[in-house]
């Protein structure tokens, strides 16, 4: 029960403390779950990103998901994504009431301008964060300068294309190089 409450505080920490979506959350979810709280490494933590990212749903709650059952099991995950949800629905509960007059107010268009630069500096960092814990092979460093380039040259050229694109042609590249390394390792040891 202990587990469940710690799960459920730090999420709802996570979600209430956290702008920009769930890339920007990486950087905080690395920081409590590798840093501080070891509940994964930075490896399982590169793997979680990765199945949370591939899978249907935000990223912070996919990944909210992971580590509470990785943790503690179903009651885990529930806790945990309740926890990471909470406060998104009540502020955009409250926002949602008073729409219209909240964005007329100049603080307020400040604020968001503010958080637009560090919502860019925490997916910066995250990336970043993540580029040095994958090796450095030549099929990783290609899949993460073409990706960078096509998603720059798409935000330059203002052109409608969906990052899903990105992930799901980088993940069929990888599947293509691994059974073309499983053929040639099948067919070395034929000889």
């Amino acid at each position: 029960m202990k587990q469940l409450g710690k799960l459920f505080l730090t999420m709802l920490k996570i979600g209430l403390f956290t702008f920009g979506g769930g890339y920007a959350m990486l950087a905080l979810l690395e920081n409590e779950f590798v840093a501080k709280k070891k509940w994964v490494d930075g490896e399982e933590f590169l793997d979680m990103v990765a199945i949370a990212e591939s899978t249907p749903g935000p990223i912070a709650i996919n990944a909210a998901t992971y580590i509470g059952y990785r943790l503690a099991g179903f009651w885990g995950s529930l806790a945990a994504t309740v926890g990471v949800c909470i406060p998104s629905f009540v502020i955009i509960f409250v926002i949602s009431l008073f729409f219209d007059a909240f964005l007329a107010l100049a603080p307020v268009a400040n604020a968001f301008r503010g958080i637009q630069v560090c919502v860019i500096y925490l997916i910066l960092s995250a990336g970043l964060k993540m580029f040095r814990g994958i090796k450095k092979t030549p099929f990783n460093l290609a899949v993460f300068f073409g990706t960078v380039g096509v998603m720059v040259a798409v935000s330059v050229f203002a052109v409608g294309f969906s990052a899903v694109w990105c992930v799901l042609l980088c993940g069929a590249l990888g599947v293509m190089i691994y059974l073309i390394g499983l053929l040639r390792r099948r067919k070395g040891e034929g000889k």
